[in-house]
């Protein structure tokens, strides 16, 4: 890779407010991710159920499915930098209060169901904000797929740091550390929140009547057929694939027979093929393209979820993860990327929700589904399952494709986000049209 190249796959940092959101978040992610691995090995540690692991994942996503109206409302309602600031103190709170209890030695599991669930409902909140703030940290507008992909990067850099330092201090001064660490990582992003300078001021709702701001979100979603295929894809995703981390510690533990350090090689894996996933996307200069992509990454995440449903030597696990989580980023980043690029603007947070809703909302539905299948099938039967499914959406995503991409290049010239000339399109008025087919 070429300097011109790696310039390019990280021109989005050039936007002062974009760089000190990306900073502070990716210390904060690292914390994130620290305490995700603890709160599964210490629910697993203590329950020694897989039931257990699926009930914790499903309370703490669950809150995404029953309050995505709100959240995509408040969104576009209200200061998103203000919503952020706010849920990333309680979030910290949560933390501290959950750090606490490990150290005193008092914490059950009904405690970390409890606080599973107010996280769940800070972070659909979090969630909705955080996705359609982005758009107001770049100045130009054709350096937004590429800060969608670094934010997807920044992620699974830290899903890729946080599990391997979780995994040793587990094992070293056990989990209560991995939470009060992440506590503190809060600080990071919220003062970068607060550092950041935005132009203008947000532009709110006239309406006061909030049901009226649902109802337009739905209909402007579910009616424009490229986004109402690409949140169905992923749902699809969310459900039968990604469900499979909440039997992480059970396939640590009972198919490869290891340890808390196992559990953060195998989620440290996904997260290496998340990271070099996002990267690829990071580095692409062109946005056309991407939905083929997602239907490709599509097939090739079921067959190596089916794969790794039947391995139990690690070296193949391992690669069949990293497998999965090149292609599970590539889904969700390309299916965020496209609809933040053609959606309009007034629209933002409520279909932002949606998408949500989708790779979030569902998952716990998925996660519940997959703790109480395995309890009774196995873990196995239950994850080849997921694969067998996830591959069988792909397919059908991949016979709409045609249907959707015909909408995607009008926009991208209309709005200036490919350096095309409209050769007779009226933007506007195009725009428009294409939104309410």
């Amino acid at each position: 890779m070429n300097l011109d190249r790696i310039a390019g796959t990280f021109r989005a940092l050039k936007n002062r407010n974009y760089r000190l959101f990306f900073t502070g978040q990716g210390i904060s992610l690292i914390g994130t991710w620290m305490q995700q691995v603890a709160m599964s090995w210490l629910v697993y540690r203590i329950s020694g159920s897989a039931f257990m692991l699926g009930i914790v994942g499903f309370c703490n996503m669950i809150p995404s499915l029953l309050l995505f109206p709100l959240t995509g409302v408040s969104a576009d309602r209200f200061n998103k930098r203000s919503i952020l600031i706010l849920t990333q103190s309680l979030s910290m709170i949560q933390a501290f209060i959950l750090a606490m209890l490990v150290f005193s030695g008092l914490v059950a599991v009904w405690h970390i169901i409890i606080l599973s669930t107010f996280f769940g409902i800070v972070n659909s909140f979090d969630m909705a904000a955080r996705q359609s703030f982005v758009v107001e940290l770049i100045d130009k507008r054709e350096d937004l797929p590429n800060a969608i992909a670094l934010n997807s990067t920044l992620f699974n850099s830290a899903r890729l740091i946080g599990p391997t330092i979780a995994g040793i201090l587990i094992s070293i001064v056990g989990e209560g550390f991995c939470f009060l660490l992440n506590s503190l990582s809060y600080v990071a992003v919220i003062y970068a929140l607060i550092q950041i300078i935005l132009k203008s001021g947000q532009k709110k709702s006239g309406r006061q009547n909030a049901l009226y701001d649902i109802v337009e979100g739905v209909k402007y979603t579910f009616g424009f057929a490229p986004i109402r295929i690409i949140i169905f894809n992923l749902a699809i995703v969310s459900f039968t694939g990604t469900s499979f981390m909440v039997l992480m510690p059970v396939f640590a533990k009972n198919i490869l027979h290891g340890d808390a350090h196992t559990l953060g090689l195998l989620t440290g894996a996904v997260g290496l093929g998340a990271l070099a996933g996002s990267l690829h996307l990071a580095s692409r200069k062109k946005i056309i393209g991407l939905g083929r992509n997602m239907a490709v990454n599509g097939i090739l995440f079921g067959i190596s979820l089916f794969f790794f449903a039947g391995s139990d030597i690690l070296a193949l696990s391992l690669c069949m993860l990293v497998i999965m989580g090149y292609s599970m980023i590539t889904i969700m980043a390309s299916s965020n990327t496209i609809i933040q690029t053609i959606v309009k603007d007034s629209m933002r947070g409520r279909v932002m929700s949606f998408y949500i809703l989708a790779f979030a909302g569902v998952a716990p539905l998925g996660s519940l589904t997959t703790g109480s299948l395995a309890h009774l099938a196995g873990p196995v039967i239950v994850v080849a399952g997921g694969g067998i499914l996830t591959l069988l959406g792909a397919i059908f995503f991949l016979s709409r494709l045609s249907r959707i991409s015909k909408y995607f290049r009008p926009i991208y010239i209309g709005k200036d986000i490919i350096p095309e000339m409209a050769q007779g399109i009226q933007n506007a008025d195009s725009i428009t049209s294409l939104q309410k087919e």
